[in-house]
């Protein structure tokens, strides 16, 4: 911790006075630095066992623990290695914004808080200092997001993603003052003595809902889709990737000091993700702004993690082992595969907007031959995040299944067989709107032919981009050939964590992860099968001449742009379908009656706002705005009100420590 502290300072000293260009080259190795310094120590602990330490601050929070044990080890890792390809794509995806020379110098700075911010949140076991890490977390993303504050929509996404995280601060904050009034204690321990009742309840919703604002858990999502757009690409494709893990982080140390009502947790938890997943996939699947639709992808894969952390509460409520260690450990792994395809996918969104100007998929289109290592790139991180095999998303929800089916198996009463078989149904829908979702993204990008002449030609993205691209498709594909290897950490995690309550490991998990490195053998024979062919192929025919000839065109050759199936198009039968989800606004021009031959015609549609947005969140919050105006007379401006007030907040602690009520 306190080389973090040192590397920090010093970095930051030195970032200053170096000169402009030597910058990122400077940030990336903070980031490796602090990566080190963070990254061994959790090997340790996912290796050895636990990495304790403590920090004593006597006269402000005293005695401060520090612990990575094995969840913080999985979430570190994950931060260090998304905020490495986040430094490097980020290199390169700047230097469009050269002129913007303030902008650039703080955010860098704001990028190695940000990176070290998450780090310690996953450090402090100290409710305390755990608030305060988060905090600065918030505050240092805020900064990242509102890189172009110039920009009057870039701010008011910016206010949003403030505010909502500072309400996820209150909420936190209430939950620990309570659980320090039950048990005296801020630690995360300490939510193991609590007892069953109303009190220990309230305690868990209050940090359960500071947390999934934070993951982005309906009807906590409303930030998403404004601060993704807003944020550089790079952001994004961290924040996406690692910063609501933070939240899964926080419900994840939660619930392993759960020791009662494990089946209502779990059933409300299950009902709340499977919501969720329906609900960002839907909406994602009719959006026409690549980074807004990436951003609801995010929500639909927080509610499958979420799934998987259902499965594996009513797995330990019902005294099944083999179903709480599936559910868990596919969440945990799901964390993982989401963090690095959905970082793909930001990074190959921010290529093809740094060429076109445009997150508008309806202006693209035949990107591929421009484009072709980012087109191949989004085609994987498209088939990876719809859970098509030989990828890594495909091994997560097979584990998440896996729980559910040997839930369904075992589980006792029919309540909770019906909200099982509801989920798995669920499940599957989710996975046939994202393979339309990305197939319609894909399709209308890549595809076809340029629907728009731009100002310049597109061209593939730089190398220093492309780069921490050819990374992440390593470790996806690392995933996908060895899942046994990374499913038995997950396992391990999971057994660290709730050892407690399952203390004798299962060998009922053996027949599973036998078809799991089964399914790694497949991957690695189907991928050196298709290389085979197109490898012959490529022999046979890379010395014949290439002769190319006209495509038939029935009698009709002459290329019509606007005759290209349009995003639109592609989903027109499921918006209407999912119509009470996701709501069409349309454009049109009526024709007067008296004009019979109308030399122009104009109809455009869109689908507009977040219906849990528009009619939930926003009546809420303006109705908090007008009862919050009544008080506006406190912030009055005068320098003798505010030494009132202090007296008076002086004399209420003293009077409240004198009568006992304050300790």
């Amino acid at each position: 911790m306190g080389w973090m502290a040192l590397v920090l300072t010093g970095g930051l000293l030195v970032l200053i006075i170096v000169k402009e260009r030597y910058r990122p080259l400077l940030v990336l190795l903070i980031v490796l630095a602090n990566t080190a310094l963070s990254s061994i120590p959790s090997i340790l602990a996912l290796t050895v066992g636990p990495q304790i330490g403590v920090i004593s601050i006597p006269h402000l929070m005293g005695d401060i623990s520090l612990k990575i044990d094995s969840l913080s080890a999985w979430f570190i890792l994950i931060i260090n290695f998304t905020s490495i390809t986040g430094v490097l794509y980020g290199t390169g995806y700047l230097k469009s914004y050269s002129k913007l020379k303030a902008n650039l110098e703080m955010h860098w700075v704001f990028y190695i808080l940000f990176h070290l911010s998450m780090v310690w949140v996953c450090i402090f076991d100290h409710g305390v200092a755990f608030i305060i890490s988060w905090e600065l977390m918030s505050l240092s993303s805020l900064m990242l997001v509102i890189f172009e504050f110039q920009n009057k929509q870039t701010l008011k996404a910016g206010i949003n993603y403030m505010v909502q995280m500072h309400l996820s601060v209150v909420l936190l904050t209430l939950g620990f003052i309570l659980l320090y009034i039950n048990t005296g204690s801020f630690n995360f321990e300490a939510l193991a003595l609590l007892p069953a009742g109303k009190s220990s309840v309230w305690i868990f919703v209050l940090l359960f809902s500071g947390f999934a604002i934070k993951a982005g858990f309906i009807p906590f999502h409303t930030w998403l889709p404004h601060a993704h757009p807003a944020a550089p690409s790079h952001v994004s494709g961290v924040m996406s990737g690692v910063i609501v893990k933070l939240g899964i982080y926080g419900i994840f140390r939660i619930i392993m000091y759960l020791r009662h009502d494990w089946i209502l947790f779990g059933e409300v938890i299950l009902i709340l993700s499977i919501i969720t997943a329906i609900y960002g996939i839907a909406n994602a699947a009719v959006k026409f702004d690549f980074k807004m639709m990436l951003a609801y992808c995010t929500i639909e894969n927080i509610g499958i993690i979420g799934i998987g952390l259902g499965v594996g509460l009513m797995g330990i409520g019902n005294g099944n082992q083999t179903m709480a260690i599936l559910g868990f450990s596919g969440a945990l792994l799901h964390t993982l595969n989401h963090s690095l395809f959905k970082s793909l996918l930001f990074y190959g969104a921010g290529s093809v907007y740094q060429q076109t100007h445009t997150r508008n998929i309806e202006r693209l289109g035949g990107l591929i031959k421009k484009m072709p290592i980012t087109a191949v790139f989004f085609l994987i991180g498209s088939m990876a995040i719809g859970g098509v095999p030989p990828f890594n998303g495909f091994v997560s929800e097979y584990i998440i299944y896996n729980g559910l089916f040997t839930g369904l198996l075992n589980v006792q009463g029919i309540s909770q067989s019906i909200l099982l078989i509801l989920t798995i149904t669920g499940l599957v829908m989710v996975g046939g709107m994202s393979l339309i979702t990305f197939t319609k993204t894909f399709g209308v990008i890549f595809l076809g032919n340029p629907r728009e002449d731009f100002p310049h030609k597109p061209k593939e993205a730089s190398f220093i981009m492309l780069l921490p691209q050819y990374f992440i498709v390593a470790a996806m594909m690392a995933v996908a050939l060895m899942p046994q290897f990374f499913f038995s950490y997950a396992n391990k995690v999971v057994m660290n964590s709730f050892g407690s309550v399952f203390p004798v490991p299962t060998v009922a998990l053996l027949p599973i992860a036998d078809n799991i490195a089964n399914i790694g053998m497949i991957t690695l024979i189907f991928i050196v099968l298709i290389m085979s062919v197109f490898g012959i192929r490529w022999l046979i025919v890379h010395k014949r001449p290439k002769v190319a000839y006209e495509t038939w065109g029935c009698a009709y050759v002459a290329p019509v742009r606007k005759a290209q199936y349009s995003g639109r198009s592609f989903t027109r039968s499921f918006g209407q379908l999912f119509s009470f989800l996701v709501k069409e606004r349309k454009n049109v021009e009526k024709i007067p009656k008296e004009k019979l031959y109308p030399v122009a015609y104009n109809f455009s549609t869109h689908y507009y706002v977040d219906m849990l947005e528009r009619y939930f969140v926003t009546p809420l919050a303006k109705r908090l705005t007008f009862t919050l105006n009544y008080f506006q007379f406190i912030q009055n401006g005068q320098i003798q009100s505010y030494v009132l007030y202090g007296l008076f907040f002086i004399i209420l602690i003293f009077l409240g420590t004198a009568l006992n009520f304050i300790y």
